[in-house]
Formats: C-alpha cells, structure tokens, sequence
C-alpha cells in the first residue's frame, strides 16, 4: 500500500465524524492526536510518553472506557507536570476532543492500527503526515488570510535559494513547517541523509540549522507533528512574529515564507520597536521583518510570497519597496499565475533578493518572469507541477546575469516573459511601483470570468484604503486651520 492510498484511507475517516459535529479542520487535528502515539510506537520513540498511555494500550480499551481514558490522556499529554517533554507538550497543549461517541472514536484508532504501516515507513512517516495535510488544503477552504502553499512551488524557492550545510534558515510565518521541511530535505538529498557529516555538523543540521514561528496554536501543533516525523528538533514557536516575540528571529542566512495577507485585526500597528516603517499591512511588516533578519554579508537569501498589493502600495508601502531596493539586491520577481493557491483570485509573486553588505544601492537592475500570462488554467484539478516551473529554472541559474539577456528580445518577442528593468528605470515608474507588466493577449481580457475581474477590482480597492489609512494616522493631531 503506498502513502497515498494511506492518505485516502485516513481522510476517509472522517465521515465517521460528521455525526459528531466534527469539522474537516478539527479532524486533522483529532488524527493527529492519535497519529502522534501511533507513530511514535512504529519508529520506536515512546520512552518519553508514560507508558499508560503509549499505542498499546490505547488500542486495547474500548467503549466508554475508551472515551474517558482518551481524554485524561490529551490532558497528561500537555501537562509539563506530567510528562517532560517539551514537543508532547506542544502537540497536545489545550488538546481535548470533539469525539462524543466512543464506537467512533474506537473504529478511527482500531483503523489506523491496521493500516500498512510497513510501507508507510518505507516511504517515510513524515512524507504521509505531509500528503494527509495537504489532502486536508485541497479539501478545505483557507480563512483567515491562510493559504496552502503548493509543495512544487515550496520545492522550486528551496532550489533557487541553494540552502548550505551550516546556513541558518528559517520562516517567520511557519504554517505547517513545510518550508523549512524542503529546505531540510534537499540538503539531506544532497549528503546522503546527512552520513556525510561530521558528528558536530548533524548535531547543527538537526537542532539549529532551521527555525520558525506559528501564530496559530492548531497550526503550530501541526508544525510541531510534521517537524518530529522529519528528525527535526529546531526552534519552532508559538507566537506572533510581528510581536516583540519575535524579535529573536536574526542573522539568518536563508529565509523562505509564504507570510499571511491581509491587515492586522482593527487595524492595530506591530508591536515590535524595530521596525523602521509602520503599517497595519500585514505583508509589508512581514517583508521589513525578513529582509532585516537576513545577515549583512552579502551571500544571505530570501525568497519571500507576496501579494500583488505589495508591488505597487504607495504611501509607506513605497518607503519599504525602496528600503528594500536599497539593503538588498531584488533581483528576481516571479509572477505567478493566478489559481494556484486555493482561495480563488489571489495574485502572488516570489521575491527573491540577497541582503548587501552595506544598506545602499544594492540593487542594479530587476529581472521579472511573467509566469501569469497566456498560461493554461490552473484549480484544484489542475495543480501547478515541477514542468511548469523548468524555463524560469533554468534562466534563474544562468550565473553570469548577463548572458540573460540572449534569452530575450524586447524588439523581436515583445511578449516574452523574461525582462529585465534598471533601477533607473523603476525608480521613473509611479510609485516606484514593482507592478510590471508587458505581455498582452487580447483573449486573456475577453475570456476573464466575473469571479477574477471582481478580484482584481478588490485588490486594488485594498490598496486604496490602506493607503487612506496610512495618510489619516500620518495626519492624527494635525491642525490645518488657518493662524488668527
């Protein structure tokens, strides 16, 4: 049985839930509850779970027994008083459950107790844990300004950025850790799971060498789950990076995120203190945050999502696009195409820059891939995959920047998608706006549905209100009447 048909089966237990009221989003984490004990017991890791509560026993009890045994043990669980160990703790911190009837609750353990759990380990538990999450994405609308973020589009960042043994990485929006996972993967790939390294070397890979912080508490638990079930132990916490919480996130060599959109509940600044523009927009704070996080040696990276909106906001939104231009070299912009992400009409970007050494006049000239335009459609039937991203590859990689310029002709291939701008040129656009775009196609404005014009009408109206909100708290406690 491979993992993906372990996927299906776990997923389909859900419909054992719907009489109880439990939701999709509250079923991933019920599983993981319960996954947790499961694969501890398959990877041989239970000695820090007490032993009342370790899989085997947990699968003999039955009935009402059962019931009342599962939710003292969510409760030991995440009690540092009873159990010591800090990742037991944050799975199933504030853990209790939404299963009422305990045939229910029974059928779920003694099916996941007979699944193939040879194969899975074959495959890899942290690979099933991953492909039951992004089932959960697919299969449920994101709210709160959440959004899956594909793992080929995950893979492609982690590649162009070229993670090194002994580079700080990290995510300040960590979500469910899937960044960071990648980045972990692809340097494991690369020594052989990391045999090749000496013993001070795995030590560092494994417990410093990636980082992250979650808002959310269900999410961070995921988190959590999916970095133990990849042989992570890094820094990973519960909080709000644009808090003074925070604030420890610094010096880092590689940063890859995908940071929520959206603005802050009521409109209220950060409350971190280092920060030298203040915004209630979300991905602009996220952006000071990362770019300033990076080391000032010229060699650390980022690759960052963000919305359309961050490309030509002006007010304070231009102030930070220029800091921006100035502390780091932005040399590549990827326009994604719009449908990848599961929350309809989101128009992203990847930014990729390098901080400088120094904070001036980093960036030369911006290079811009339109992968966005006379694309075929993308939804959940039709994901984005590793083909789409091969061209835009293997431009990024060209090293000498100016060899780039035999993959184009803005003469002879006025629609190509590679272009490249001075910062002469941006800094004559409006608003010193990153917002560029020159391909057309006539057929893209006539077979636009109703859905996506709507869409775009109302990121742009975003853009506005904030920039209005920006200028009213500038204007706060002006008097602009006339002296006597």
């Amino acid at each position: 049985m491979t993992n993906q048909e372990i996927v299906q089966k776990l997923w389909n237990e859900c419909n054992v839930l719907r009489d109880d009221g439990v939701s999709y989003q509250d079923y991933i984490t019920e599983l993981t509850y319960i996954l947790f004990l499961k694969m501890s017991k398959e990877q041989d890791e239970e000695k820090d779970i007490p032993e009342k509560y370790r899989w085997d026993n947990l699968v003999n009890k039955e009935g009402l027994e059962l019931k009342n045994f599962y939710r003292q043990l969510l409760l030991d669980l995440g009690n540092p008083e009873v159990v010591k160990s800090e990742r037991i703790n944050a799975i199933y911190a504030n853990a209790s459950t939404a299963i009422d009837e305990p045939a229910n609750l029974e059928k779920i353990i003694k099916d996941i107790n007979d699944l193939d759990w040879w194969s899975a380990r074959e495959e890899g538990l942290g690979d099933l844990y991953e492909g039951l999450m992004e089932k959960n994405a697919t299969e449920v609308k994101s709210g709160a300004g959440q959004y899956f973020t594909p793992r080929v589009l995950i893979n492609m960042m982690v590649k162009m950025t070229k993670p090194k043994i002994g580079d700080r990485c990290n995510d300040p929006a960590a979500g469910t850790f899937g960044f960071m996972v990648a980045a972990d993967q692809y340097l494991k790939d690369k020594t052989d799971d990391y045999s090749e390294l000496s013993e001070e070397k795995y030590d560092f890979q494994v417990k410093e060498a990636f980082s992250g912080m979650e808002l959310v508490p269900n999410t961070h638990r995921l988190a959590i789950m999916n970095e133990y079930l990849h042989g992570m132990d890094g820094r990973l916490e519960q909080g709000d990076s644009l808090s003074a919480n925070g604030k420890w996130m610094k010096n880092f060599d590689v940063v890859l995120t995908n940071p929520p959109f959206g603005t802050k509940k009521g409109g209220e600044r950060v409350t971190r203190d280092d920060l030298t523009y203040e915004t209630s927009n979300k991905q602009l704070n996220f952006l000071q945050i990362i770019y300033n996080s990076l080391k000032r040696d010229g060699k650390a990276r980022a690759a960052v999502v963000v919305p359309d909106n961050v490309l030509f906001a002006d007010g304070v939104g231009e102030e930070i696009r220029k800091d921006l231009l100035n502390k780091c070299n932005l040399h590549t912009i990827l326009r994604l195409p719009t449908g990848i992400f599961y929350a309809q009409g989101v128009q992203t970007n990847v930014l990729f820059f390098t901080r400088g050494e120094e904070d001036k006049d980093n960036t030369k000239e911006t290079w811009i891939y339109d992968m966005r335009h006379q694309m075929r459609s993308f939804g959940k039937r039709n994901p984005l995959n590793d083909k789409d991203f091969v061209e835009f590859e293997k431009l990024f990689c060209v090293d000498d920047r100016s060899k780039r310029k035999e993959t184009w002709d803005k003469e002879k291939n006025p629609n190509g998608r590679w272009r490249k701008f001075t910062i002469d040129e941006i800094k004559k656009r409006p608003n010193t706006s990153l917002d560029i775009s020159w391909m057309s196609d006539e057929e893209e404005h006539e077979t636009k549905s109703l859905k996506e014009i709507l869409s775009d009408m109302n990121e742009k109206s975003k853009a506005i209100s904030e920039a209005i909100a920006e200028l009213n708290k500038a204007l706060e406690g002006i008097d602009d009447s006339e002296d006597e």
